[in-house]
């Protein structure tokens, strides 16, 4: 006969069997937590990134606070087409200098600043802009033409997408530019609020984007729900341009 006090087991060995049990879930937990940070990272880094919308440049395409996602393989693996939109670094004075942000130590802000070194926070979409593409290397882009319409190697435009005034034309100032290689030039759809190449001619870069600035391809907005949508090029607007 087996002595019950040899089989129960003390109130000892069952918390010490708990607190194992225990650490073992933390330690998956942590490991999971890991590879879900690492996995992040790379995929913004090399895949997909978040931005938000923070100016009304490309109504009404994009609306203020719309989020979407970047395509960060192109330009980076597959090119630019006519009317992709894409966010891009400052080419050197598009944005004003940015004021000194308050409580730079908040708990707050340095959890959006990871998140977004993730991919998954939105901290930096300030320091971007986002504008359509009009012209690829090599293009002779003019406005406007007497029809009031862009033209891309004299092809007139007629653009569905774009926010201007009744009877204006359709960019706020008037430019006559060939792009030249590895540069594109870029308007955002609301075109008489919109900073883009046409307003900054004067400026070193005359107004042309490196594609090299390029962050990527913007395709589809995420948020808010009521918003969704994937982001189009237009192919039949820029038929014929060449």
């Amino acid at each position: 006969m087996t002595d019950t006090a040899d089989t129960a087991q003390s109130p000892t060995l069952q918390t010490s069997k708990a607190g194992r049990s225990a650490w073992k879930f933390l330690r998956d937990l942590l490991v999971i937590v890991l590879i879900a940070i690492v996995v992040s990272f790379f995929i913004k880094t090399f895949l997909v990134r978040s931005f938000y919308i923070p100016s009304a440049s490309m109504e009404n395409t994009l609306q203020i606070n719309d989020r979407i996602l970047v395509n960060e393989l192109q330009p980076k693996v597959f090119g630019l087409a006519h009317g992709d939109v894409v966010v891009f670094t400052d080419p050197g004075g598009w944005l004003p200098a940015s004021p000194p942000s308050p409580d730079q130590n908040s708990f707050g802000q340095a959890v959006n600043g990871f998140l977004t070194f993730i991919g998954l926070g939105t901290a930096d979409s300030d320091d971007h802009l986002i504008k359509r593409v009009i012209g690829l290397p090599g293009d002779h882009v003019v406005c406007c033409g007497a029809s009031g319409q862009i033209e891309v190697n004299g092809k007139p435009l007629d653009e569905p997408y774009i926010i201007r005034p009744a009877n204006g034309a359709a960019g706020a100032v008037p430019f006559d530019v060939t792009v030249p290689a590895g540069q594109l030039w870029v308007m955002g759809d609301n075109r008489y609020n919109s900073q883009d190449s046409s307003r900054n001619q004067n400026l070193p870069g005359k107004g042309f984007v490196p594609i090299d600035d390029v962050v990527g391809r913007a395709f589809v907005i995420t948020w808010p729900v009521n918003r969704w949508t994937w982001l189009g090029d237009y192919p039949d607007v820029f038929a014929g341009v060449g």
